[in-house]
């Protein structure tokens, strides 16, 4: 038995994790969850708790900081980016750029441009990146693989130089004065407290995840499903593939926009080097390591590819070096991801029964 069978074999108990909380009396279930639920809207206050804020300790840099500012993002843009990979199986690696029409759009609306409340940014800016997503995908979704890889690498390239370029969007100056989210009961956001971001971010995480869920078990998540395992089989069989591409694109670019307008909210200015190509491989990165095809392992992945390299702050100039490795790691010994789907799962562990 090689190295890497045995450390499948010691966390193979990863991957019946679902299934047995599935098992569970549905009281229990929903307890639990609340309770979870309850503790994750308590993160912020995680660094108090004298064990667990050892192990989450972020060097250098206030970990609330790291929630609003990388932690809540890099989760809705897995979250996201998932739908599009994961779920229907396309190659995009310009997801940045529905990030970056969120986060300008929000400028445009809320800054001296329109002036007008944040709150109506949210559905314009997720109908103009879900629109951007419509746009690119018609002409582009016939293609395949590597072909549609390029193709997407190009947009996001195209929106972040279109931005450095444009007048109207700040060129490389960018936009500065984006209004906050407007005070909600005790809630406050201003400049110096972190967490009421955090609330309202959380607030949108767990919209999306329930969303995506409804999205999974329905008509849609199934047709998905069968893009991704096999394009022809499924067309033969009568499934509308061209049409479900363009959904799982529009989503996910949905969602990529509602990360860009919390983030153009919290940090009140933007500008084209907020947008960089190195995300949209980190959002890849983040999906991959997490578990292609599983929003939890999505989660967890945005969750690492945004604390790790905070987390290792005390190694300076060499804590990417170490990220990296953690990353080369992680996929050597679990190639499926952390959490892999459930079909992935099953694959893994008859491979691994076979070994033993």
């Amino acid at each position: 038995m090689s190295l890497t069978d045995i450390f499948r074999a010691r966390t193979r108990p990863l991957t019946s994790v679902s299934s047995r909380f599935s098992a569970l009396p549905k009281q229990v279930r929903w307890s639990l969850m609340g309770l979870f639920v309850v503790a994750l809207y308590f993160a912020p206050r995680w660094p108090d708790v004298p064990v667990l804020g050892w192990i989450i300790n972020t060097p250098g840099t206030n970990f609330s900081s790291v929630l609003t500012d990388q932690i809540m993002i890099f989760v809705l843009m897995a979250l996201g980016l998932n739908v599009v990979v994961g779920l229907a199986g396309l190659l995009d690696l310009g997801y940045v750029g529905f990030y970056a029409i969120g986060a300008y759009t929000t400028a445009i609306i809320t800054s001296q441009h329109a002036n007008l409340p944040w709150l109506l940014a949210i559905p314009i800016a997720v109908l103009v990146s879900m629109s951007a997503g419509v746009i690119l995908g018609t002409p582009t979704l016939r293609l395949r693989g590597d072909y549609l890889a390029i193709v997407t690498l190009g947009f996001g390239e195209i929106i972040r130089i279109t931005a450095n370029n444009s007048e109207w969007l700040g060129a490389a100056a960018g936009i500065k004065k984006i209004k906050h989210p407007p005070t909600i009961g005790p809630l406050k956001f201003g400049v110096l407290d972190e967490h009421p971001y955090w609330y309202l971010g959380f607030t949108a995480i767990l919209f999306v995840i329930f969303l995506l869920r409804r999205l999974e078990s329905s008509r849609v998540g199934r047709a998905w499903s069968a893009v991704r395992e096999d394009e022809d089989a499924a067309e033969l069989m009568g499934v509308d593939t061209f049409k479900f591409k363009l959904w799982a694109f529009a989503i996910g670019a949905g969602i990529g926009g509602l990360a860009g307008v919390l983030y153009a909210g919290k940090v009140g200015f933007i500008n084209p080097d907020n947008f960089q190509l190195q995300l949209s491989i980190l959002f890849l990165a983040a999906v991959v390591l997490g578990g292609t095809g599983n929003m939890y392992g999505a989660i967890v992945g945005g969750f690492l590819v945004a604390w790790m390299p905070e987390r290792f702050r005390n190694f300076q100039d060499k804590r990417f070096f170490v990220f990296g490795v953690a990353l080369v790691l992680v996929m050597v010994f679990r190639p499926q991801g952390i959490i892999p789907r459930r079909s992935a799962a099953a694959g893994i562990a008859k491979k691994g029964d076979s070994h033993v």
